[in-house]
Protein backbone atom coordinates (compact mmCIF):
# COMPACT_ATOMS: atom_id res chain seq x y z
CA UNK A 1 0.00 0.00 0.00
CA UNK A 2 0.74 3.43 -0.15
CA UNK A 3 3.07 5.15 2.32
CA UNK A 4 0.47 7.56 4.23
CA UNK A 5 -2.31 4.65 4.25
CA UNK A 6 1.12 2.37 6.07
CA UNK A 7 2.32 5.25 8.70
CA UNK A 8 -1.55 5.90 9.77
CA UNK A 9 -2.09 1.91 9.97
CA UNK A 10 0.62 1.92 12.23
CA UNK A 11 0.07 4.75 14.02
CA UNK A 12 -3.39 3.68 15.18
CA UNK A 13 -1.77 0.28 16.07
CA UNK A 14 0.60 1.61 18.36
CA UNK A 15 -1.81 4.31 19.25
CA UNK A 16 -4.71 1.54 20.74
CA UNK A 17 -2.05 -0.93 21.97
CA UNK A 18 0.17 2.04 24.01
CA UNK A 19 -1.68 5.40 23.51
CA UNK A 20 -2.77 5.66 27.14
CA UNK A 21 0.72 5.82 28.21
CA UNK A 22 3.18 6.84 25.62
CA UNK A 23 -0.19 9.78 24.27
CA UNK A 24 0.69 11.21 20.83
CA UNK A 25 4.13 9.84 21.11
CA UNK A 26 2.43 6.13 20.17
CA UNK A 27 1.34 7.42 17.28
CA UNK A 28 4.59 9.05 15.86
CA UNK A 29 6.51 5.93 16.78
CA UNK A 30 4.02 3.89 15.24
CA UNK A 31 3.87 5.60 12.16
CA UNK A 32 7.66 5.88 11.92
CA UNK A 33 8.12 2.33 12.40
CA UNK A 34 5.17 1.40 10.48
CA UNK A 35 7.01 2.47 7.44
CA UNK A 36 10.46 1.11 8.22
CA UNK A 37 9.60 -1.81 5.80
CA UNK A 38 9.96 -0.06 2.47
CA UNK A 39 13.39 1.49 3.48
CA UNK A 40 14.86 -1.43 1.05
CA UNK A 41 13.74 0.57 -1.85
CA UNK A 42 16.91 2.52 -1.31
CA UNK A 43 18.59 -0.51 -2.19
CA UNK A 44 20.24 -1.11 -5.69
CA UNK A 45 19.73 -4.56 -6.83
CA UNK A 46 21.23 -4.32 -10.04
CA UNK A 47 18.19 -3.98 -12.69
CA UNK A 48 15.01 -3.14 -13.34
CA UNK A 49 13.18 -6.91 -12.97
CA UNK A 50 15.52 -7.60 -9.81
CA UNK A 51 14.42 -3.41 -8.26
CA UNK A 52 10.94 -4.93 -8.78
CA UNK A 53 11.01 -8.66 -7.78
CA UNK A 54 13.36 -8.17 -4.91
CA UNK A 55 11.24 -4.79 -3.23
CA UNK A 56 9.46 -6.65 -0.59
CA UNK A 57 11.92 -9.32 -0.18
CA UNK A 58 13.58 -9.78 3.35
CA UNK A 59 12.12 -6.24 4.78
CA UNK A 60 8.78 -7.61 4.32
CA UNK A 61 9.68 -10.74 5.94
CA UNK A 62 7.51 -12.06 8.78
CA UNK A 63 10.49 -13.87 10.00
CA UNK A 64 12.32 -10.73 9.79
CA UNK A 65 9.78 -8.67 11.51
CA UNK A 66 9.72 -11.04 14.26
CA UNK A 67 12.99 -10.98 15.48
CA UNK A 68 13.52 -7.38 15.03
CA UNK A 69 10.08 -6.42 17.24
CA UNK A 70 11.81 -8.76 19.71
CA UNK A 71 15.41 -7.27 19.64
CA UNK A 72 13.19 -3.45 19.73
CA UNK A 73 11.55 -4.94 23.11
CA UNK A 74 14.97 -6.18 24.36
CA UNK A 75 16.41 -2.50 23.68
CA UNK A 76 13.28 -0.25 25.20
CA UNK A 77 12.82 -2.53 27.70
CA UNK A 78 16.65 -2.32 28.33
CA UNK A 79 17.08 1.45 28.36
CA UNK A 80 13.45 2.99 28.12
CA UNK A 81 11.67 1.01 30.44
CA UNK A 82 8.02 2.13 31.52
CA UNK A 83 6.20 0.29 34.25
CA UNK A 84 2.97 1.00 33.03
CA UNK A 85 2.82 -1.78 30.12
CA UNK A 86 4.33 -5.17 30.35
CA UNK A 87 6.91 -6.72 27.82
CA UNK A 88 4.80 -8.81 26.70
CA UNK A 89 2.54 -5.66 25.80
CA UNK A 90 5.57 -3.99 24.24
CA UNK A 91 6.39 -6.99 22.12
CA UNK A 92 2.33 -7.25 20.81
CA UNK A 93 2.59 -3.57 19.91
CA UNK A 94 5.77 -3.60 18.23
CA UNK A 95 5.67 -7.29 16.55
CA UNK A 96 1.41 -5.71 15.01
CA UNK A 97 2.97 -2.40 14.08
CA UNK A 98 5.64 -4.17 12.13
CA UNK A 99 3.92 -7.51 11.00
CA UNK A 100 0.93 -5.69 9.68
CA UNK A 101 2.64 -3.56 7.43
CA UNK A 102 3.36 -6.71 4.94
CA UNK A 103 -0.03 -8.63 5.43
CA UNK A 104 -1.90 -5.36 4.11
CA UNK A 105 0.73 -5.12 1.05
CA UNK A 106 -0.13 -9.17 0.38
CA UNK A 107 -3.56 -7.49 -0.15
CA UNK A 108 -2.67 -5.71 -3.38
CA UNK A 109 -1.58 -7.23 -6.73
CA UNK A 110 2.26 -6.74 -6.15
CA UNK A 111 3.64 -9.78 -4.25
CA UNK A 112 4.93 -10.10 -1.18
CA UNK A 113 7.27 -12.34 -0.04
CA UNK A 114 6.02 -12.97 3.36
CA UNK A 115 8.08 -15.96 4.18
CA UNK A 116 11.51 -14.77 2.98
CA UNK A 117 13.77 -17.06 2.75
CA UNK A 118 11.81 -19.64 1.91
CA UNK A 119 11.77 -19.84 -1.40
CA UNK A 120 7.70 -19.63 -1.46
CA UNK A 121 6.10 -17.24 -4.62
CA UNK A 122 5.02 -14.10 -3.40
CA UNK A 123 2.08 -13.67 -1.76
CA UNK A 124 -1.07 -11.47 -3.79
CA UNK A 125 -4.23 -11.97 -2.26
CA UNK A 126 -4.78 -8.82 -4.74
CA UNK A 127 -8.31 -7.76 -3.06
CA UNK A 128 -7.20 -4.25 -2.64
CA UNK A 129 -6.29 -1.48 -4.61
CA UNK A 130 -2.71 0.12 -3.99
CA UNK A 131 -4.64 3.55 -2.89
CA UNK A 132 -7.56 3.00 -1.57
CA UNK A 133 -9.41 6.03 0.13
CA UNK A 134 -12.37 4.16 2.05
CA UNK A 135 -9.48 2.02 3.57
CA UNK A 136 -7.18 4.66 4.73
CA UNK A 137 -9.84 7.70 5.62
CA UNK A 138 -11.12 6.02 8.83
CA UNK A 139 -7.01 5.30 10.38
CA UNK A 140 -6.42 8.87 8.75
CA UNK A 141 -9.39 10.18 10.80
CA UNK A 142 -8.55 8.85 14.34
CA UNK A 143 -4.15 9.74 13.82
CA UNK A 144 -5.52 13.53 12.80
CA UNK A 145 -7.80 13.63 16.11
CA UNK A 146 -5.52 12.03 18.25
CA UNK A 147 -2.74 14.39 17.16
CA UNK A 148 -5.04 17.22 17.79
CA UNK A 149 -6.80 16.24 20.85
CA UNK A 150 -4.22 13.57 22.25
CA UNK A 151 -5.25 10.26 23.41
CA UNK A 152 -7.35 11.38 26.14
CA UNK A 153 -11.40 9.73 27.44
CA UNK A 154 -12.60 11.03 23.87
CA UNK A 155 -10.54 10.29 21.66
CA UNK A 156 -8.97 7.24 23.31
CA UNK A 157 -10.92 5.15 21.79
CA UNK A 158 -10.53 6.35 18.07
CA UNK A 159 -7.42 3.96 16.89
CA UNK A 160 -9.24 1.03 17.79
CA UNK A 161 -13.21 2.17 16.68
CA UNK A 162 -10.66 2.89 13.17
CA UNK A 163 -9.18 -0.24 13.15
CA UNK A 164 -11.72 -2.16 13.30
CA UNK A 165 -14.07 -0.39 10.48
CA UNK A 166 -10.70 -0.75 8.31
CA UNK A 167 -10.78 -4.34 8.97
CA UNK A 168 -13.80 -4.85 7.95
CA UNK A 169 -13.35 -3.25 4.78
CA UNK A 170 -10.63 -5.21 3.69
CA UNK A 171 -12.69 -8.31 4.56
CA UNK A 172 -15.39 -7.07 2.59
CA UNK A 173 -12.90 -6.57 -0.68
CA UNK A 174 -12.35 -10.29 -0.49
CA UNK A 175 -16.40 -10.57 -1.21
CA UNK A 176 -15.99 -8.40 -4.40
CA UNK A 177 -12.71 -10.50 -5.43
CA UNK A 178 -14.77 -13.97 -4.79
CA UNK A 179 -18.13 -12.58 -6.57
CA UNK A 180 -15.64 -11.20 -9.75
CA UNK A 181 -14.20 -14.65 -10.29
CA UNK A 182 -17.73 -16.66 -9.63
CA UNK A 183 -19.34 -14.65 -12.25
CA UNK A 184 -16.35 -15.02 -15.24
CA UNK A 185 -15.89 -18.74 -14.50
CA UNK A 186 -19.85 -19.37 -15.11
CA UNK A 187 -18.97 -17.13 -18.92
CA UNK A 188 -15.82 -19.95 -19.08
CA UNK A 189 -18.20 -22.65 -18.58
CA UNK A 190 -20.69 -21.47 -20.79
CA UNK A 191 -18.23 -21.49 -23.58
CA UNK A 192 -16.16 -24.28 -22.99
CA UNK A 193 -12.97 -22.02 -22.13
CA UNK A 194 -10.41 -23.87 -20.04
CA UNK A 195 -8.23 -21.50 -18.00
CA UNK A 196 -4.92 -21.59 -17.42
CA UNK A 197 -5.12 -19.19 -14.79
CA UNK A 198 -7.21 -16.65 -13.10
CA UNK A 199 -6.34 -13.37 -12.10
CA UNK A 200 -8.57 -10.82 -10.50
CA UNK A 201 -7.99 -7.52 -9.21
CA UNK A 202 -9.69 -4.42 -8.30
CA UNK A 203 -9.80 -1.20 -10.56
CA UNK A 204 -8.14 1.86 -9.60
CA UNK A 205 -9.01 3.72 -5.92
CA UNK A 206 -12.09 1.72 -5.59
CA UNK A 207 -13.52 -2.38 -5.24
CA UNK A 208 -16.44 -2.71 -6.50
CA UNK A 209 -15.21 -2.95 -9.89
CA UNK A 210 -13.01 -5.43 -10.83
CA UNK A 211 -10.69 -6.62 -13.50
CA UNK A 212 -10.43 -10.27 -13.97
CA UNK A 213 -7.61 -11.91 -16.68
CA UNK A 214 -8.56 -15.28 -17.93
CA UNK A 215 -5.30 -16.83 -19.13
CA UNK A 216 -6.04 -18.90 -22.35
CA UNK A 217 -3.07 -20.22 -24.25
CA UNK A 218 -2.06 -17.87 -26.82
CA UNK A 219 -4.37 -15.02 -25.99
CA UNK A 220 -5.97 -13.63 -22.63
CA UNK A 221 -9.33 -12.69 -21.89
CA UNK A 222 -10.10 -9.64 -19.60
CA UNK A 223 -13.27 -9.17 -18.13
CA UNK A 224 -14.70 -6.16 -15.91
CA UNK A 225 -17.40 -6.54 -13.11
CA UNK A 226 -19.67 -4.75 -10.74
CA UNK A 227 -20.98 -5.51 -7.40
CA UNK A 228 -23.88 -4.03 -9.75
CA UNK A 229 -24.20 -5.94 -12.78
CA UNK A 230 -26.98 -8.56 -13.30
CA UNK A 231 -26.00 -9.62 -17.33
CA UNK A 232 -23.37 -12.28 -17.43
CA UNK A 233 -19.40 -10.43 -17.95
CA UNK A 234 -18.31 -9.83 -21.27
CA UNK A 235 -14.65 -11.62 -22.08
CA UNK A 236 -12.41 -9.55 -24.85
CA UNK A 237 -9.81 -11.90 -26.32
CA UNK A 238 -6.85 -9.97 -26.66
CA UNK A 239 -3.24 -11.40 -27.64
CA UNK A 240 -0.44 -12.44 -25.35
CA UNK A 241 2.13 -12.84 -27.59
CA UNK A 242 3.51 -15.91 -25.86
CA UNK A 243 5.77 -17.08 -28.86
CA UNK A 244 8.03 -14.55 -28.59
CA UNK A 245 8.59 -16.00 -25.10
CA UNK A 246 10.83 -18.61 -26.74
CA UNK A 247 14.00 -16.73 -27.17
CA UNK A 248 13.83 -15.80 -23.20
CA UNK A 249 14.36 -19.12 -22.49
CA UNK A 250 17.76 -18.74 -21.46
CA UNK A 251 16.87 -15.37 -20.07
CA UNK A 252 17.27 -14.99 -15.60
CA UNK A 253 15.12 -12.06 -15.46
CA UNK A 254 12.45 -13.85 -17.19
CA UNK A 255 12.18 -16.73 -14.73
CA UNK A 256 12.31 -14.75 -12.50
CA UNK A 257 9.29 -12.64 -13.30
CA UNK A 258 7.35 -15.96 -14.44
CA UNK A 259 8.07 -16.54 -10.66
CA UNK A 260 7.22 -13.13 -9.29
CA UNK A 261 4.19 -12.77 -11.27
CA UNK A 262 2.83 -16.55 -11.26
CA UNK A 263 2.95 -16.04 -15.09
CA UNK A 264 0.79 -13.29 -15.66
CA UNK A 265 2.98 -11.70 -18.67
CA UNK A 266 2.63 -10.27 -21.81
CA UNK A 267 4.83 -10.24 -24.65
CA UNK A 268 5.52 -7.48 -27.67
CA UNK A 269 7.85 -6.58 -30.11
CA UNK A 270 8.06 -2.91 -30.32
CA UNK A 271 10.98 -2.14 -33.03
CA UNK A 272 13.81 -4.07 -32.00
CA UNK A 273 12.76 -4.59 -28.42
CA UNK A 274 11.41 -7.25 -26.74
CA UNK A 275 9.29 -6.39 -23.89
CA UNK A 276 7.63 -8.08 -21.50
CA UNK A 277 4.21 -6.89 -18.89
CA UNK A 278 3.39 -7.70 -15.76
CA UNK A 279 -0.55 -7.48 -16.39
CA UNK A 280 -1.36 -8.01 -13.03
CA UNK A 281 -0.64 -3.82 -11.44
CA UNK A 282 -2.09 -0.57 -13.37
CA UNK A 283 -4.94 -1.31 -15.95
CA UNK A 284 -5.68 -2.19 -18.74
CA UNK A 285 -3.31 -0.54 -21.42
CA UNK A 286 -1.30 0.73 -18.78
CA UNK A 287 0.79 -1.14 -16.96
CA UNK A 288 3.83 0.48 -15.05
CA UNK A 289 6.06 -2.82 -14.94
CA UNK A 290 7.42 -3.22 -18.52
CA UNK A 291 10.79 -4.42 -19.02
CA UNK A 292 13.06 -4.89 -22.20
CA UNK A 293 14.46 -8.79 -22.01
CA UNK A 294 15.87 -8.81 -25.90
CA UNK A 295 16.45 -6.86 -28.34
CA UNK A 296 16.84 -7.64 -32.29
CA UNK A 297 20.63 -7.45 -33.33
CA UNK A 298 21.11 -8.92 -37.49
CA UNK A 299 18.05 -10.22 -37.40
CA UNK A 300 18.88 -12.19 -34.12
CA UNK A 301 17.54 -11.68 -30.42
CA UNK A 302 19.93 -11.26 -28.42
CA UNK A 303 19.16 -11.23 -24.79
CA UNK A 304 19.87 -7.72 -22.41
CA UNK A 305 22.80 -8.06 -19.92
CA UNK A 306 20.73 -5.78 -17.71
CA UNK A 307 17.25 -5.42 -17.68
CA UNK A 308 15.54 -1.78 -17.86
CA UNK A 309 11.95 -0.63 -17.89
CA UNK A 310 10.35 0.48 -20.82
CA UNK A 311 8.92 3.93 -20.57
CA UNK A 312 5.37 4.17 -19.67
CA UNK A 313 3.19 7.68 -19.15
CA UNK A 314 1.47 8.08 -15.91
CA UNK A 315 -2.70 7.28 -17.46
CA UNK A 316 -5.12 8.71 -18.55
CA UNK A 317 -7.63 10.73 -16.60
CA UNK A 318 -10.62 10.09 -18.92
CA UNK A 319 -9.57 6.08 -18.68
CA UNK A 320 -10.63 6.44 -15.38
CA UNK A 321 -13.77 8.48 -15.87
CA UNK A 322 -15.11 5.57 -18.12
CA UNK A 323 -13.86 3.41 -15.32
CA UNK A 324 -15.71 5.38 -12.63
CA UNK A 325 -19.12 5.12 -14.96
CA UNK A 326 -18.90 1.68 -15.85
CA UNK A 327 -19.12 1.03 -11.70
CA UNK A 328 -22.57 2.34 -11.95
CA UNK A 329 -23.68 1.48 -15.53
CA UNK A 330 -23.17 -1.94 -16.84
CA UNK A 331 -23.82 -0.52 -20.17
CA UNK A 332 -21.41 1.81 -20.19
CA UNK A 333 -18.54 1.23 -22.53
CA UNK A 334 -15.12 0.34 -22.29
CA UNK A 335 -12.85 0.21 -25.14
CA UNK A 336 -10.46 -2.70 -23.56
CA UNK A 337 -8.86 -3.91 -26.65
CA UNK A 338 -7.93 -0.83 -27.99
CA UNK A 339 -6.71 0.20 -24.83
CA UNK A 340 -4.71 -2.89 -24.62
CA UNK A 341 -3.11 -2.52 -28.45
CA UNK A 342 -1.73 0.54 -26.75
CA UNK A 343 1.08 -1.60 -25.40
CA UNK A 344 2.32 -1.94 -28.66
CA UNK A 345 3.32 1.23 -29.55
CA UNK A 346 6.57 2.95 -29.04
CA UNK A 347 6.33 5.99 -25.95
Amino acid sequence: MDSITQAVLGASIQGALLGRWQGRQALLYGAVLGTLPDLDVVIDYGDAVAQMTYHRGFSHSLFVLTALAAVLTWLIRRFRPHPGYTTRRLFLALWLVLATHPLLDAFTSYGTQLFWPLEMPPVAWSSIFIIDPLYTVPLLIAVVAGLVGGLKESTARLPVIALILSSLYLASTLGGKWMAEQRVEQVLDRQGIRAQAIFSTPTPFNSLLWRVIVLDGEDYHEALVSWLDTAPPRLERIPRGTTLARHLRDSPQHQRLVWFTHGILRYDQIGPALVVTDLRLGMTGFHPFRFVLAEQQGGRWQLVPAARRWPTDRGDLSRLQVLWQRIWREDQPVPLIAWANGLQKKP
